[in-house]
């Protein structure tokens, strides 16, 4: 872990850094919710409808909840090993705040699972016959949501991070919180290929962002103090 004499901004940086590098070497952690993505999106017109038109109106709540169920899997990774070797009750007792700390880890776990995601979005929505003009809608508001489903789901990870089977506990803590993310996201996209104005949906979705980054680390900072001590 990095030392005392280190400023806040190296901490974080080098937290960063590791969780990166530790990821990007476990590659079923970067594979692993990306296929789940695909995998997903790519079953829906199998379960539902092949027609064009009726695959265009879904197309973004599609996208949306594969989004989600990915970010869902993946997140059981964003603590747990550090819980298991020891390396969390180290990040505990850092002289440096813990809000930046998990918000490094939080960034991170954000880097490796929900990124690939968005940059593959645009490409299973022309697959599912999103219309045209939502492709780069469905990529911003995808690029600002996922963010808070990580930041969202690591308060519920915090809490479960001791647990031994926690999959179950995680979901009934994570899905409510992410769902008011989901409708926004879904209806950004409906309502602005309905004419409406993006400007104020991106509004909404940016302002449950900034919230997310400003209260979801000292929440799941909280949480790990409780769940590990």
């Amino acid at each position: 872990m990095v030392g005392r004499a280190a400023t806040t901004g190296q901490a974080f940086r080098a937290t960063l850094k590791r969780d990166l590098i530790i990821a990007y070497k476990r590659k079923n952690d970067v594979v692993n919710p990306f296929m789940f993505f695909l995998i997903v999106a790519t079953m829906f017109p199998i379960g539902i409808s092949p027609d064009p038109d009726r695959l265009g109106e879904i197309a973004a709540g599609v996208l949306w909840i594969s989004a989600l169920l990915a970010s869902l899997l993946a997140m059981d990774n964003l603590f747990r090993a550090d819980y298991e070797d020891g390396s969390l009750e180290q990040l505990l007792l850092s002289p440096h705040p813990l809000y930046f700390l998990v918000l490094a880890k939080n960034i991170s776990h954000w880097l490796v699972s929900g990124l690939p995601v968005v940059l593959v979005s645009p490409l299973i929505a022309y697959m599912l016959n999103l219309p045209d003009a939502a492709y780069s809608i469905i990529f911003i508001t995808l690029l600002i949501g996922t963010p808070v489903f990580s930041l969202l789901g690591s308060i519920g990870v915090s809490l479960t991070v001791s647990l031994g089977s926690r999959g179950l506990i995680l979901a009934v803590i994570t899905l409510p919180m992410s769902v008011p993310v989901l409708i926004a996201g879904t209806l950004t996209v409906q309502e602005t290929l309905n004419g409406a104005s993006l400007g104020g949906y991106l509004a909404i979705m940016g302002a449950m962002l900034v919230g997310a980054l400003t209260l979801a680390p000292l929440a799941s900072a909280a949480a790990l103090r409780i769940s590990v001590n």
